[in-house]
Formats: C-alpha cells, sequence, structure tokens
C-alpha cells in the first residue's frame, strides 16, 4: 500500500486537527510540521509523531500533499509554489484573501497538474451529504451562523471568516448564476464587518438570506431551505435534521433525523487523500472556492456600512 507523504503548514487552532487526522491515517506518512512559532510547532509534532520546521523547504523527502492552515492573507504565497511543484494542496477556507489571489491559485494547480482542494468543511457535514439528493429546486433558504468573538480569523471580516460557509453551501444547493444581492454590515469588535446579513436573488427565483456574525452570545449553524412540497431544518452543530413534506394525498409528514456521530473534518481529509491516491476529482475545487470568493466579495461590495 502507498503511503503518502503529507505536511501541514500553519499549526494553530485548525491545523493542529489537520496534523492529528494525517497522524492517524495507515495511508498517509505525516512528515512533517511547519509554523513560525517553532514552540507551538515542536508540540504539535511531539503530539502526531513527527518533526517540527519552520518552513516547508525544510522538510526531508517529497512531498504528495500538503494541508495549509496558515492565515488567510498566506494562502496564495504557500499554496502556488507547491501547486506549480505538481504536490496536492488542502487550503483552508477561504481559498485566498483576494479573486486575483485564488485565481492565481487556480492556474498553479493547472500548471503543476496538481490537485487542489478548497476547505470548505460543512460539505462534509453528514446533515447536509445525506440530504443533499433531496434538495432539489430549492425557492427560499435562510442561514444563520453566528458565535462568540474569537481573535482566529480575525484577519477577514465576518463574510470571509464566517459567512463563506454559508455562501457555499448555497452555491452548490441552488446552481443558478447570481441575479442581485443586498447586503449591510456593523463592524462592532474590529475595524471592518463583525456581523452581517446579505439577502441574495438567483436567476432561477431563489432567494438566500442569510446571516453571520461573530460578537453573539451564543452560537447557532442553522439553514432552511423551502421548495416545493417540502420543507429541510439543518442544525450543523448538531447534525440533525427536521423534515416537513407534502404526502401525493395531501398530507404533511414529519421526519426528525439524528445523523450518525461523524467527524467532518476526518471525512474531508480522507477524501482529499483518496483523491491524491486515485487521481481522482476533489468534492470542493479550486473553482467552488473561487466563487465564494466572488460572491463574497459581491456582498462585501454591495455592503451598506454605517
Amino acid at each position: 500500500m502507498k503511503r503518502i507523504r503529507a505536511a501541514v503548514i500553519g499549526v494553530g487552532y485548525l491545523g493542529r486537527f489537520h496534523a492529528q487526522k494525517y497522524s492517524q491515517m495507515d495511508d498517509v506518512e505525516l512528515l512533517g510540521v511547519v509554523d513560525t512559532d517553532m514552540e507551538r510547532a515542536e508540540n504539535i509534532a511531539e503530539e502526531t509523531g513527527t518533526k517540527a520546521y519552520p518552513d516547508i523547504a525544510s522538510i526531508p523527502g517529497d512531498l504528495d500533499a500538503v494541508s495549509i492552515a496558515a492565515p488567510t492573507t498566506l494562502h496564495a504565497s504557500i499554496s502556488i509554489p507547491l501547486l506549480e511543484r505538481g504536490i496536492a494542496v488542502l487550503v483552508e477556507k477561504p481559498m485566498a484573501s483576494t479573486i486575483k489571489e485564488a485565481e492565481s491559485i487556480i492556474k498553479a494547480s493547472e500548471k503543476g497538474k496538481a490537485i487542489l482542494q478548497a476547505g470548505h468543511l460543512e460539505r462534509f457535514n453528514p446533515a447536509l451529504t445525506k440530504l443533499r439528493d433531496d434538495i432539489k429546486k430549492p425557492m427560499f433558504i435562510e442561514a444563520h451562523r453566528i458565535s462568540p468573538f474569537k481573535q482566529r480569523g480575525a484577519d477577514v471580516d465576518v463574510i470571509l471568516d464566517i459567512m463563506i460557509h454559508d455562501i457555499d453551501i448555497i452555491l452548490n444547493l441552488v446552481d443558478s448564476p447570481l441575479k442581485s444581492l443586498e447586503a449591510v454590515g456593523v463592524p462592532v469588535l474590529t475595524q471592518s464587518a463583525d456581523i452581517a446579513n446579505a439577502r441574495l436573488r438567483f436567476e432561477s427565483g431563489c432567494i438566500a438570506n442569510i446571516t453571520a456574525s461573530r460578537v453573539s452570545a451564543d452560537t447557532m449553524r442553522k439553514i432552511r431551505i423551502f421548495q416545493k412540497d417540502s420543507y429541510i431544518s439543518i442544525d450543523f452543530a448538531k447534525a440533525s435534521v427536521d423534515i416537513h413534506s407534502l404526502t401525493s394525498d395531501r398530507q404533511i409528514t414529519h421526519n426528525n433525523l439524528k445523523m450518525s456521530e461523524t467527524d467532518a473534518l476526518a471525512s474531508e481529509i480522507r477524501s482529499f487523500i483518496d483523491a491524491v491516491k486515485n487521481n481522482t476529482g476533489v468534492v470542493v475545487d479550486g473553482i467552488a472556492g473561487l466563487k465564494a470568493i466572488e460572491t463574497a466579495y459581491r456582498i462585501k461590495d454591495a455592503m451598506i456600512l454605517p
């Protein structure tokens, strides 16, 4: 069995979990973890049975795959040379801090014929994957993603930090060009928007209302989907689903589904490694990552700030 030689760049809060998942896979050899904070890198390396390095060039041996969990503003400068060398890259969301950088990352993957996966974790949430085929033509979607403030991720505004999860999900579910949008945002604890609402209108007629906040007292990750003859409510945090459907004899049925406990990050990384091993497509490719960023910037450009 061929073992994929992997590394993780950026082992802060999320990168640490990437390193853990790789270290637990029998078909992966975690060659090293990289971080500018060597003390942190050494602690994660000891925890995952590998070595710590100050930069990717210091890792001995050839790499097959890399996870990038560094700050968003560094994604392009780190991923482009790796992709051009033919190394597969899983880059955390958002894929880049600008549209131009995202386009450059895609070009680098094409140049190096390297696999590129955007790290939109919710695509691997069991509640969503279970129902993907049941969501056929949504006409109204309402999403709420709110949480208390955390310093990590604050290098970008709430649109690129939080809302982009639901932007990606909705673009995937609706599969129709965006016709118009309205948005409002409020800077509360940072200089950029910390709470925002966007209303997206698609050419299919679907309207999506998205609220994202990183300054709320509570935590919520829910999306409600309305389509002909059914209403679906997904709680991503609890991995639970409520489905209200209209039967052929005009009766309303209600099903509450509890998903089995599934590690979405492990599923995401497993999918990435399988794509690298088999040279197949990924679930969330660079184009999907770019579309999410393009939509995020359309929201930012339309946003009314006080």
